[in-house]
């Protein structure tokens, strides 16, 4: 790979068996250079967070980031390589979609406004879905890189959508906001049994008396007697509406899915963090990992199922996260390991974690040791076994 530079752009050239290419060299995701990323075959995978471009198309081949890098005329003459850009079309590319067909009363009804629903629905545009598409979400706005809202305290809400809405409308997807979905009979049911229900507040505060709990203040100023309060915290799957429906879930409230996101009911999928999946990495056991990339994945998935185009997952979690400023990445899935090999320094904050179970290399974790997680990554989607022993002199950057 080598990097070159037109007006400013940044642009990839690539000699892959003697073939050249030329595509973008910056990440669709947040720009990162792809010349430090890892180069296997036919596809680039970005060094910071993962996302999976092929080298020929710029096609975006693995998550996350919703768009493809452009793509440029390449020739070589008299030992020369000359490449043919188009000034309006050096930024990142928006793969060809299509918008609702009048007459189609087919309709798509996305519940959530997360990475994974509005991947399954620019999957289905892609794919000349023509019916209508509806994201149902409880946030009060469009879909947001909520990734970002962790790293900064007053970034502006339109620099964080992760589209905007004249795209949206302009390909026909609907986003209704401010909207919960909830089984109009459950609640019914229990308020028979005098429950009530208090969907559009907070806790303020609780108070109490000789260290046992008196009442609780909402945030609208009312008081709640109270004997008991139990506080649920943590991360569980977003599945309660769906404990009285036929869906299959499992015993840790995930949805349960199969290769194609598909549930047990006809023509019901479900993607992201709430469900259980197959992973091919451990063998197609089922895993409930929420992540950003991996929600991505699952919606491209479910949209093509939805189109019945039979297209197996196949991804390997590729994670990441900031610590006072350094930037953390991790691949695999590492649950049950039992032994590491270490690479690097801590004091030098510069190492290379490998996590070992059953003598090979399930995942691994580094910190300013780029681009090896994205190389092993790269090769784990491959199939490639690393043994424990081989963890030990395997040269990753």
């Amino acid at each position: 790979m080598k990097e070159v530079e037109v007006d400013q752009n940044k642009i990839l050239l690539v000699c892959n068996n003697g073939e050249f290419t030329t595509v973008g060299g910056l990440c669709t995701h947040y720009g990162a250079p792809l010349i430090k990323g890892a180069l296997l075959g036919d596809r680039v995978r970005c060094p910071f967070h993962g996302a999976c471009f092929n080298t020929k198309t710029g096609d975006i081949e693995e998550f996350p980031g919703l768009d493809c890098l452009p793509k440029y005329k390449v020739k070589v003459e008299g030992g020369k390589v000359y490449v043919t850009t188009d000034k309006k079309k050096l930024k990142k590319r928006v793969k060809k979609m299509c918008g609702r067909v009048p007459g189609v009363t087919h309709t798509v009804a996305l519940i959530g406004g997360g990475p994974a629903s509005l991947q399954c629905a620019e999957t289905l545009r892609q794919n000349d879905y023509g019916g209508r598409i509806i994201m149902v979400t409880k946030d009060e706005q469009l879909p947001l890189d909520k990734t970002k809202l962790s790293k900064a305290m007053n970034i502006e809400i339109e620099k964080v959508l992760l589209r905007q809405n004249d795209f949206l409308q302009q390909h026909g997807i609907e986003v209704w906001t401010k909207k919960e979905v909830l089984i109009s009979l459950l609640l019914k049911m229990l308020e028979e049994k005098n429950v009530t229900f208090y969907t559009s507040n907070g806790v303020a505060e609780i108070r109490g008396k000789n260290g046992k709990v008196k009442e609780v203040v909402l945030k609208n100023g009312e008081v709640l007697p109270a004997d008991i309060v139990i506080v649920g915290i943590g991360v569980i799957p977003n599945s309660d509406f769906l404990k009285e429906t036929s869906v299959e879930i499992d015993s840790r409230s995930a949805v349960v899915v199969d290769k194609f996101m598909k549930t047990n009911i006809p023509d019901v999928f479900a993607a992201g963090d709430v469900v259980s999946f197959p992973l091919p990495l451990v063998g197609h056991k089922r895993v409930n990992t929420g992540h950003w990339q991996l929600a991505q994945a699952h919606g491209r998935i479910s949209g093509l199922s939805m189109l019945n185009q039979q297209v197996a997952i196949n991804t390997v979690p590729y994670f990441w996260t900031m610590l006072l400023g350094k930037s953390i990445r991790y691949t695999g899935y590492g649950e049950g390991y039992t032994d590491i090999v270490f690479k690097g320094s801590t004091e030098e904050r510069k190492f290379l974690v490998f996590y070992i179970k059953d003598e090979e290399v399930a995942a691994a974790a580094s910190l300013n040791f780029d681009p090896a997680v994205a190389r092993l990554a790269e090769m784990l989607l491959m199939g490639k076994r690393i043994t424990k022993a081989q963890a030990h002199w395997l040269q990753l950057p």
